[in-house]
């Protein structure tokens, strides 16, 4: 798949063939004036325009995947794109359809590809993270579903699925303990949904998408940290390290193990982090230096 290129790197690859059909459209009083049928005349235009503009952004994804650029899935890249559609939108159309278009014009780019495919840890086949996996990748997107995180993360680790989509962690959740120790890794790429307006019958779940590449920026993110320490240390003394540090915590998972001395941690902090981000190293209770496990774009609305 070396030839492969993740669909939100088009918008910077060169231009492709010129627009067809795109003539200087009718004057707005000639439509108005010509009734239903001038109506329907000036929609029929403008879907052949958007028609046109969507072969072009598929021959862009044809030309850059051409270029040799490596494989990359970048879901910050990708949220960066919606953010900034939302930012200019105007109108009567409701901004979650807009997100609701681009994410499946992204995914069915990505599909042009072939070899991108989900796994999705669901106890209850159809249900609500599965439905947050469609939403997110597409409706077309081939899916798989487990009832245990593990096998999802497995698809991962042995090329059969992109990505896994998992259960947010929590005290019966634990599957991120395996974040700091998996060869190769995998890491934390997203939360889902990225829209937090939910309409009615819509899942309502939360989820983190995990995948074997590192995540990207997207401007406005949080990271996951994972590290051991004491067993004995509490909460509260480890928010104020975060904080010393120049890490502001916002969630933390605090895993103690029975019948040993040590614990394993998973913090949300503010801000996009690497592994070789200095701050990692003024943490003095750990036992070993944190481990980055991955990061999020921030969803629309914050995180809840």
């Amino acid at each position: 798949m070396s030839n492969s290129v993740s669909p939100a790197d088009v918008s910077t690859a060169a231009p492709g063939p010129a627009l067809r059909g795109t003539d200087d459209p009718p004057s707005p009083d000639g439509w108005r004036s010509g009734g239903l049928p001038a109506l329907r005349a000036e929609l029929d235009r403008i879907d052949t325009a958007i028609h046109d503009l969507l072969m072009q952004r598929a021959m862009v994804v044809e030309h850059v995947a051409r270029s040799g650029k490596p494989a990359a899935f970048r879901p910050g890249r990708e949220a960066s794109i919606i953010r900034r559609l939302l930012a200019r939108h105007q109108g009567s159309l409701p901004p979650a359809s807009l997100v609701r278009i681009w994410r499946e014009l992204l995914a069915a780019t990505t599909a042009m590809q072939g070899g991108f495919a989900l796994s999705v840890c669901d106890a209850d086949h159809g249900a609500a993270l599965t439905q947050l996996a469609r939403e997110h990748f597409g409706g077309l997107t081939p899916l798989r579903v487990h009832g245990i995180a593990g096998q999802a993360m497995a698809d991962v680790s042995q090329g059969i699925a992109a990505v896994a989509v998992l259960p947010l962690p929590s005290d019966s959740d634990t599957w991120w303990v395996s974040l700091l120790h998996h060869e190769p890794r995998l890491y934390i790429i997203a939360r889902l949904p990225f829209w937090h307006a939910r309409p009615e019958g819509a899942p309502t779940a939360q989820s983190l998408v995990v995948a074997s590449t590192p995540p990207d920026a997207s401007g406005d993110d949080r990271s996951f940290l994972g590290f051991e320490c004491d067993s004995d240390i509490s909460r509260a003394r480890l928010s104020s390290e975060l904080l010393a540090a120049g890490l502001k915590p916002e969630t933390m998972l605090l895993l103690r193990l029975q019948g040993s001395t040590m614990s394993n941690v998973l913090v949300e902090v503010d801000g996009y982090l690497t592994d070789d981000d200095p701050r990692l190293s003024r943490l003095g209770s750990v036992l070993r230096r944190p481990v980055v496990v991955g990061s999020y774009a921030l969803p629309l609305g914050g995180a809840v």
